[in-house]
């Protein structure tokens, strides 16, 4: 059989070492006689995977003790309406400031604007996202309720390649609320930096149905009568992300991912292996104007690498001999068009060697 490497951007690839170890437990669980699916999500063996999992994500990320980690269902797009139902509320007339920086960005601000008012302080879009805005343009709002990046912009594959400093003599109550969904765990961050950090766990995680909330303490109460109690940050962190049924698989997944991670090294082992296989690929996309990559190098993201064939009337016979050579999900997102390949922590490094080698060998024949 090929060896298959999947491309896609999400659901993603997962580690095959954690697969392998869900497989073997899906029909008992540690002895208890039940798959982890059918375990009460308040029972002592459910318990226990839970604990674990925050535990890892915790000492992984470094997270400090006056930040709560919230389990939560609805995705990255679902917390761009949980986020202002629980932050606009900080002021008495609300205004959220934006970095438009892609697709992601601008549907958060879409969202948001149903709630609040909303300021984009600063956009790539004349750009056509090839970067992230220069911090000296950007137009904050003084009190805004918050400031909203996409750290990592899955679609146009742009990054933001450190935490934005904000001056705190100019804006000293304006915490930073950043979308990771796609990059999380895949380099250190300071968390300290950033009031709420949220992340849908299908790109570099685990399966669909989880979203992490990493949010500090002191905004935990600030939503307004329209949130949904089940979305209260303050409620859910209350009740342990179990006031009501949390996604039980994806959690149990999203732990083994935690250990995995952590038996390879930890974030910083992640990071080095990870600047090395974007290295790789944008070496091979580089090399001539047979492939593009419309990116400033300054903003390229590790994890999604959109590119483009110079004549794209060939777009459907590299896809083709790709999918022959088992080099899946290539095929970029329907709103920009090329190709795109995403290489999150699961992505081994010869995942990449063997697509560098297809870019070289299609380009050539």
């Amino acid at each position: 059989m090929t060896q298959i490497f999947n491309f896609s951007a999400g659901p993603a690839v997962l580690p095959k070492d954690v697969l392998q170890q869900a497989a073997s437990e899906m029909l008992d669980w540690h002895g208890s006689g039940m798959s982890v699916m059918e375990m009460s999500h308040r029972g002592p063996e459910f318990s226990s995977i839970h604990r674990q999992a925050l535990d890892d994500l915790r000492e992984l990320l470094h997270v400090p003790a006056n930040y709560k980690i919230l389990f939560q269902q609805g995705g990255g797009l679902g917390q761009n309406a949980i986020v202002p139902l629980n932050l606009a509320g900080r002021r008495p007339e609300p205004v959220i400031d934006f970095i438009h920086t892609g697709s992601w960005s601008g549907k958060s601000i879409k969202e948001a604007a149903r709630y609040a008012r909303v300021n984009v302080a600063a956009s790539s879009e004349a750009e056509h996202f090839a970067r992230v805005p220069a911090r000296d343009t950007w137009r904050l709002t003084p009190n805004a309720s918050y400031l909203h990046i996409c750290t990592n912009e899955t679609i146009d594959g742009v990054e933001y390649p450190d935490a934005p400093e904000i001056d705190p003599a100019l804006f000293p109550d304006l915490p930073i609320v950043a979308d990771m969904s796609s990059h999380i765990l895949s380099r250190e961050i300071d968390v300290s930096k950033y009031g709420v950090i949220f992340a849908g766990a299908q790109k570099n995680i685990g399966p669909a149905g989880l979203t992490l909330v990493i949010v500090r303490e002191d905004l935990l109460d600030f939503a307004s009568p329209q949130c949904p109690s089940v979305f209260h940050w303050k409620t859910c962190a209350e009740h342990d992300s179990l006031y009501n049924t949390p996604p039980t698989y994806s959690i149990y997944i999203a732990g083994l991912v935690f250990a995995w991670l952590k038996r390879r090294g930890g974030v910083a082992a992640m990071e080095a292996l990870n600047i090395e296989k974007a290295r790789l690929l944008y070496a091979a996309l580089d090399a001539d104007d047979f492939y593009a990559n419309r990116v400033d190098p300054a903003y390229r993201s590790r994890m999604n690498i959109p590119f483009y064939l110079r004549d794209e009337s060939l777009n459907d016979q590299f896809l083709a001999g790709a999918k022959a050579r088992g080099l899946l999900q290539l095929k970029g997102h329907k709103s920009v068009g090329g190709m795109r390949a995403s290489i999150y922590n699961a992505m081994p490094i010869e995942g990449v060697q063997a697509l560098v080698d297809y870019l070289n060998e299609f380009a050539r024949r």
